[in-house]
């Protein structure tokens, strides 16, 4: 990895052609996005605009073929790494990454909406087996509430997906940067993401309450959660670095997610929201008596 991030680094020529050609191969879309990002958090807007400009090219012939994630994601991460830059803050990057999903959303809905309803017709289908004896046990109003949602609810998954990627994106760009101009700055960055009270209230009450506000706000509930689920894992690193927790967590974190996910991303979420309100991390640093660990990535 540190070899593609000294090749984009090392001149605008090699940047441009890394931006390009991952942003035309499929599902290299991500990998354009971060080095866009590493590109822009260390040289600004300015370097990264005459670079990226090229890679709009093949982002738009994929919309053209009916492919948005890599116009949408390109634009999302970039937008998040220069909201990074301009205040350092990782909590206002999650914050403002629910409201990019938001745009996803209505971008997917409105452009996208005939494959969405396809999708949840044939989701509404296969209703009665999936919730079998509970779908039947409800009446026909509970059933035709249901059936609403799921196409706002998986619009909000797709939009929550490319949420998570573009969180990615300037995640890999981040640690690019550090290990090129600051190593160890992104670990230490990292592993201090701590949402605070209100913060995670606000998402927390955006996961319950969205489905009641309209129909169209049900897809705040996987939207809200993504934040949440980014300082859940933050916190299982923060814990395993102040030796609270062996390496072997780590592992099992990734591979559950991977295997399991509809189980260990809702207790990330979970974690999340314990550890706004008792900072498990803070209280074994104030015991131990060791100051606060800043980084800049």
């Amino acid at each position: 990895m540190r070899a593609i991030a000294e090749f984009i680094m090392r001149g605008r020529v090699q940047a441009t052609l890394v931006v390009v050609i991952s942003a035309a191969l499929p599902l290299l879309f991500w990998l354009s996005a971060a080095a866009g990002c590493l590109v822009l958090l260390r040289r600004g807007l300015r370097d990264a605009l005459s670079i990226l400009i090229w890679a709009l090219l093949p982002a738009i012939g994929w919309w053209y073929f009916g492919e948005p994630r890599t116009l949408l994601v390109l634009f999302g991460a970039l937008g998040l790494a220069l909201l990074l830059r301009a205040s350092e803050s990782w909590n206002r990057v999650l914050l403002c990454s629910v409201a990019l999903g938001l745009v996803y959303g209505l971008v997917l809905g409105a452009q996208f909406r005939e494959p969405i309803d396809a999708m949840a017709g044939e989701i509404q289908k296969l209703m009665p087996q999936m919730l079998d004896g509970v779908y039947q046990q409800m009446s026909v109003d509970e059933q035709a509430r249901l059936g609403s949602l799921i196409a706002p609810v998986l619009t909000g998954l797709i939009a929550a997906l490319l949420q998570i990627v573009s969180l990615l994106s300037l995640v890999l760009g981040r640690y690019w940067q550090a290990l090129l101009y600051n190593p160890g700055g992104f670990g230490r960055e990292f592993r201090a993401l701590r949402l605070p009270p209100p913060l995670a209230m606000l998402l927390l009450v955006g996961m319950l309450v969205g489905p009641n506000l309209g129909l169209q706000l049900a897809m705040l509930t996987p939207l809200c959660s993504v934040p949440l689920a980014f300082a859940g894992i933050a916190l299982i690193h923060g814990l395993v670095a102040q030796g609270r927790l062996a390496k072997f967590w780590l592992v099992g974190l990734y591979i559950t997610l991977l295997l399991f996910m509809q189980l260990t991303y809702p207790l990330l979420v979970v974690l999340a929201i314990v550890d706004s309100l008792f900072d498990f991390r803070g209280r074994y640093v104030r015991k131990n008596g060791t100051g606060p660990t800043n980084g800049e990535g």
